[in-house]
């Protein structure tokens, strides 16, 4: 992944000078990040996973919480395998690879991509979820899965995104929110969200740097946590950054912290 991601960079950076020409101006990207602005809830933060990659901020309310969905398997399983600690099942699914990196009785594999069909290589996670948990709720998904993201958030109903009390989604590409056509895809996907989420945290991947687009800076990867809006009593505009639970995802790489843009 550290490979990819640079060379995505790499690329932007070779293509910026005769893209931007014909790049969204800078007023919608704006309006874009204001509407993402995290919130500071009566749910105080806690990190789940591991003091690297794997390990995520969320909200404090898990009781009750049964299963978390997890589509993208890496060579780690810290944030699943804290969370059976606290006797919630991982639903866990990755067509790329046969098995989770370790063996726990409440993990439950699928050999599949998580996506816009179903067949033997893909499903959705509207199915998914009716597959494993159909008379269940307030479950969390926690999503990784290399840009495939924006599709499946699109093709997935609210009633079903409305069964998740928390969502950890990873959010790639980012640099290429000044396209136009990415753009387009991106707000959709992030207004859908925000019809029944809060974002509580953002945290960027230190894998790649920012990207500086005119007067912005864009980390290529993201991760974002959202709660959803009912679980929330009162919330206030988070000010500051980083958390001090965050950390690197690679602990050899440099850090970044999340860019004032992106929150004030």
């Amino acid at each position: 992944m550290k490979a990819a991601l640079k060379r995505i960079v790499s690329s932007f950076l070779l293509s910026n000078d005769i893209a931007i020409s014909r790049a969204l101006d800078t007023r919608p990207l704006l309006d874009f990040l204001a509407s993402l602005r995290p919130v500071t809830t009566n749910h105080e933060l806690i990190r789940i996973g591991g003091d690297s990659d794997g390990g995520y901020l969320i909200p404090d309310d898990l009781e009750n919480v049964e299963f978390c969905f997890s589509p993208g398997v890496d060579v780690t399983a810290d944030f699943e395998s804290d969370l059976t600690k606290r006797g919630i099942k991982c639903f866990l699914a990755d067509y790329s690879v046969d098995c989770p990196p370790i063996r726990n009785d409440l993990f439950d594999f699928e050999k599949k991509y998580l996506g816009q069909s179903d067949d033997d290589v893909f499903m959705t996670l509207e199915n998914w979820v009716k597959k494993k948990a159909p008379e269940k709720s307030d479950f969390i998904l926690q999503m990784d899965i290399e840009g495939a993201e924006y599709d499946v958030i699109c093709d997935t109903s609210h009633e079903t995104f409305r069964k998740f009390r928390i969502l950890v989604i990873e959010f790639h590409e980012l640099h290429r929110l000044y396209q136009r056509d990415f753009f387009r895809l991106v707000t959709i996907a992030f207004r859908k969200l925000l019809k029944n989420f809060h974002i509580v945290h953002i945290h960027p991947n230190n894998y790649a740097p920012p990207v500086k687009f005119r007067s912005l800076e864009i980390p290529p990867v993201m991760e974002f946590t959202f709660h959803r809006r009912d679980r929330v009593a009162w919330s206030t505009r988070t000010l500051s950054f980083p958390h001090k639970l965050d950390r690197k995802n690679d602990t050899t790489s440099p850090d970044y912290a999340l860019p004032r843009c992106w929150y004030s």
